[in-house]
C-alpha cells in the first residue's frame, strides 16, 4: 500500500531535520501549485510500504494569515494525508501545542514527534509523555531528529496508525478544550452546519469553529447560504457579548488555558521560573545593540577569510591542475588519435573545457563558502542576524521581515524573489524585490574569486567580504531613496522568534551545503555548457559565418566593440569585458566562462594562471575593483528577470527594477573607478 504523511510543526522545531532523517537522499524540491513557495517532498526510507513525506511550510497555528499558513492549511484540508506527523519542540511545548489543538480539530490522524529531548535531558527537565499522551488523546513518540533517534518508532507508529485508518474510519480524536459557555456555542453552530448542508468536505466541528472565529476564507470556500451564516453570526455576537472580546482571542485564550493546564501537570523543569538558558547568556553580547553588527562583521570576515584564505587557494590549485592538466591533456590525445577535425578539437578544447573549468575550479570553494553559512543558519546565529538588521533597517525606514529574502539572496535570487510573497504589504513587497539582488549570489562568486585572485592575491578575502558588503550598504541606500520617492509608505513591523543555540550536526551540514551547491553545478552542466558553446561559435565564426583568425572580427567581437563604449568611464572599455557582460544575463557565472574562452584559457597546457595572465593585460586593480562592483549589482540573470516578471506581474515594474539595478550598477562603478583614478590607485 501507498501512504502520505505530512510533517507539520513551528518554525524551528526540527522539522527539516526529521524530513532529512526519514527521507535520506530520496527528496525532492518543487513549488507548491499556484504559488512559488518551496515544497520538499520525499520517499521514506528503511520502509518497505511505498510512503511519501510531505514537508509542509513551518507554520505557528492554521489561521489564514500568512502564505506559509495557508499552504499547509489547504493541503491537509483538500488532500487529507493519511497521517500527519506534528513536531513538537519538546524544549517549548505550550506554544507549540496551539497548532496540535488545532491539527486535531481537523479530523485527520495525528502522531506528535516531541522533538529535540536530548536538549530536555540536558537541562534535566521532565515529561510525563503517557500523561501528555493520554491529555490529547494521541500517541507521542521522543526524538532527537539530528541523531536519529526515535524516528524508526515515529514512522513505524505512523505508519500502524495508516494502515488501521485505512480499513476503518478513524476520524481522529476530539479534545475537551472549551469550558461549557463555549462549547455550547460551537455546538449550536455545529447543528447549525448540519441543518443547511447534507454534504460537508471537511470536519463539522472545525467548520463551526472556523464560522465562528469568521473564517473569511472557509466562507468564501464553502458558498454557504446567507440565512446559514446570518445564524451563525448572531451566535458569534452572543458569545462575544458574553465574554467580553471578540470570538476569535475568546477561542484563542481557551486553548492556551488548556495547554497551561496540561503542561502544569506533565512537564517538570528545573530551572527556575526567570533563570537565564544559555541562550539568553550568548544573546546578551550576540544581540547587544553596541557589538552586534561589529560581530556580525567580524564572524562573515573570519568565514570570507577562511575560504579564500589558504585553504581556498589549494582547493582552486588542486583542481585546475585536474582538469586543465589531467583531464585536458586526456581529452587532447584521444581527439588526436581520432584525427578530429580542427573546428571539433577547437569546439570541445577552447569552447567546452575552457568555458567549464573556469567555473569548476571555483567549486570546491563555493562548497566551503556554503558549508559555514549552513552553520551559521543551523546554529540559530542567522536569525540573530536578521533581527540585528531588522532593527538597523527600521531605523531606516525598510522593512525588517524583508531582511529573511534578502538573506536568501546570498544563496540565489531566484529563490529570494519568490520568497517576498510572504510580505503582505505591497510596496514592501515591490521594494524588496528591486533589492534582493543586490545581495551577491552564489553565482556571482567565481567572478570575486578570478579578480581577487588575479589583483588582490594577499588581500583575497577582505576584497570579497568587502563586495558582499558594498551590496549590503548599496541595497540600504537605494531602499531609503526608494523609500522616500516612487514606492513612498510605512514598513510594516516585523516579528520574529530566536530558536536556541544548537550545535548543528555533520550530516545536517553537508546536506544542507549539498543542497545549496548541487544547483551551481547542475547549472555547469546544462546552462554553462550550453553557454560555452554559444560563446565558441559567435567568438570563432563572423556575421558570414566564416572562420577567423582574430576574435577582435567575430559575431561576440563585433557585439562587444559597439557596447563597449558604456563601460569606458566605469575602466573597462575593452570588447572582451564587455561581451563578458553581455553574456553575464544568461547566468552570472557565464561571466567566468566568457573571460576564459576569450582569453583561449582552452590551450592543453594552459591553467587558469594563463587567464589571470592574459587579464592583467586589459585589467589593473582598480579596473577590476570596479568590474566586481559592475557584476555585483547590474540586472541579475534572465532566471531572475523571469521571476520579477511573475511576482511584479507588471511589465512597468519589471522594466524599473532592472533598469535601476543596472543605472546604480554603472553609477557605483563609475564613482569607484574616477574617484580612485583621482587618488591615484
Amino acid at each position: 500500500m501507498s501512504f502520505r504523511f505530512a510533517l507539520v510543526g513551528n518554525p524551528n522545531s526540527g522539522k527539516t531535520s526529521l524530513f532529512n532523517e526519514i527521507t535520506g537522499n530520496t527528496q525532492y524540491v518543487g513549488n507548491w501549485p499556484g504559488v512559488t513557495v518551496e515544497k520538499k517532498e520525499g520517499r521514506a526510507k528503511k520502509i518497505k510500504d511505498d510512503v511519501k513525506i510531505i514537508d509542509l511550510p513551518g507554520i505557528y497555528s492554521l489561521s489564514p494569515y500568512t502564505l506559509e499558513e495557508i499552504i499547509a492549511r489547504d493541503y491537509l484540508v483538500d488532500e487529507k494525508p493519511d497521517v500527519v506527523i506534528n513536531i513538537v519542540d519538546a524544549t517549548n511545548i505550550e506554544r507549540n501545542l496551539y497548532l496540535t489543538t488545532q491539527l486535531v480539530e481537523l479530523g485527520l490522524p495525528v502522531v506528535i514527534a516531541l522533538n529535540m529531548m536530548d536538549e530536555v535531558e540536558a537541562a534535566k527537565d521532565k515529561i510525563d509523555i503517557d500523561a501528555l499522551a493520554k491529555s490529547l488523546g494521541i500517541p507521542i513518540i521522543p526524538t532527537v531528529a539530528t541523531k536519529g533517534r526515535g524516528v524508526n518508532e515515529l514512522m513505524q507508529k505512523s505508519l500502524q496508525i495508516a494502515q488501521t485508518a485505512a480499513v476503518g474510519s478513524a476520524t481522529g480524536k476530539s479534545l475537551n478544550i472549551f469550558n461549557k459557555g463555549i462549547e455550547k456555542y460551537i455546538t449550536e453552530a455545529e447543528s447549525a452546519l448540519a441543518a443547511h448542508l447534507q454534504d460537508i468536505p471537511f470536519n463539522p466541528r472545525w467548520v463551526a469553529l472556523k464560522l465562528l472565529e469568521g473564517d473569511l476564507k472557509i466562507i468564501d470556500r464553502l458558498n454557504l447560504p446567507g440565512k446559514l451564516l446570518q445564524e451563525i453570526g448572531q451566535r458569534r455576537d452572543m458569545l462575544e457579548e458574553e465574554y467580553g472580546s471578540d470570538a476569535e482571542t475568546i477561542i484563542a485564550d481557551a486553548r492556551y488555558d488548556f495547554i497551561s493546564g496540561i503542561v502544569k501537570k506533565t512537564i517538570e523543569r528545573k530551572r527556575s521560573q526567570g533563570a537565564l538558558s544559555t541562550s539568553d547568556k550568548i544573546d546578551k553580547v550576540v544581540t547587544n545593540r553596541l557589538l552586534a553588527i561589529p560581530l556580525f562583521l567580524a564572524v562573515m570576515f573570519v568565514v570570507f577569510r577562511i575560504t579564500f584564505g589558504a585553504l581556498g587557494s589549494f582547493t582552486i590549485d588542486w583542481v585546475d591542475a585536474l582538469i586543465n592538466g589531467t583531464i585536458a591533456g586526456t581529452i587532447n590525445g584521444w581527439l588526436e588519435a581520432l584525427g578530429a577535425a580542427e573546428w571539433l578539437h577547437a569546439l570541445i578544447i577552447d569552447g567546452i573545457l575552457a568555458g567549464l573549468s573556469s567555473i569548476l575550479v571555483f567549486v570546491p570553494q563555493i562548497m566551503i563558502l556554503f558549508l559555514f553559512l549552513a552553520f551559521l543558519e543551523d546554529s540559530g546565529y542567522m536569525a540573530r542576524a536578521a533581527f540585528i538588521m531588522d532593527r538597523l533597517f527600521k531605523r531606516l525606514g525598510l522593512s525588517g521581515k524583508s531582511f529573511i529574502p534578502m538573506l536568501m539572496g546570498f544563496g540565489c535570487s531566484v529563490p529570494a524573489i519568490m520568497a517576498t510573497r510572504t510580505l503582505e504589504n505591497e510596496k514592501d513587497r515591490r521594494l524588496t524585490i528591486i533589492l534582493t539582488p543586490f545581495m551577491s549570489c552564489g553565482a556571482k562568486l567565481p567572478i570575486y574569486a578570478l579578480f581577487a585572485g588575479a589583483f588582490f592575491a594577499n588581500n583575497q578575502s577582505l576584497v570579497v567580504f568587502s563586495i558582499y558588503l558594498l551590496g549590503i550598504v548599496i541595497a540600504i541606500l537605494s531602499g531609503i531613496i526608494l523609500r522616500k520617492t516612487v514606492l513612498k509608505g510605512e514598513p510594516t513591523p516585523f516579528l520574529m522568534e530566536l530558536p536556541p543555540y544548537r550545535i548543528p550536526t555533520g550530516k545536517g551540514l553537508l546536506i544542507h551545503m549539498w543542497d545549496r551547491g548541487k544547483g551551481f553545478i547542475k547549472k555547469a552542466g546544462t546552462v554553462i555548457f550550453a553557454a560555452a558553446v554559444f560563446i565558441w561559435f559567435f567568438q570563432t565564426f563572423n556575421f558570414s559565418l566564416k572562420m577567423v583568425e582574430d576574435p577582435a572580427n567575430s559575431i561576440l567581437g563585433v557585439i562587444g566593440r559597439g557596447i563597449a563604449p558604456i563601460f569606458s568611464p566605469l575602466g573597462f572599455g575593452d570588447w572582451k569585458s564587455a561581451v563578458a557582460i553581455f553574456t553575464g544575463l544568461l547566468a552570472k557565472e557565464v561571466v567566468v566562462t566568457t573571460m576564459g574562452i576569450l582569453h583561449g584559457l582552452g590551450e592543453v597546457t594552459e591553467s587558469s594562471t594563463s587567464l589571470i595572465g592574459a587579464m592583467q593585460t586589459y585589467f589593473t586593480p582598480l579596473k577590476a575593483y570596479a568590474f566586481m562592483a559592475f557584476t555585483l549589482l547590474y540586472m541579475p540573470c534572465i532566471a531572475a528577470f523571469g521571476v520579477i516578471k511573475r511576482e511584479m506581474n507588471s511589465w512597468k515594474w519589471t522594466w524599473f527594477a532592472v533598469g535601476f539595478q543596472t543605472a546604480v550598477a554603472w553609477l557605483v562603478a563609475f564613482v569607484i573607478y574616477q574617484v580612485g583614478s583621482l587618488l591615484g590607485f
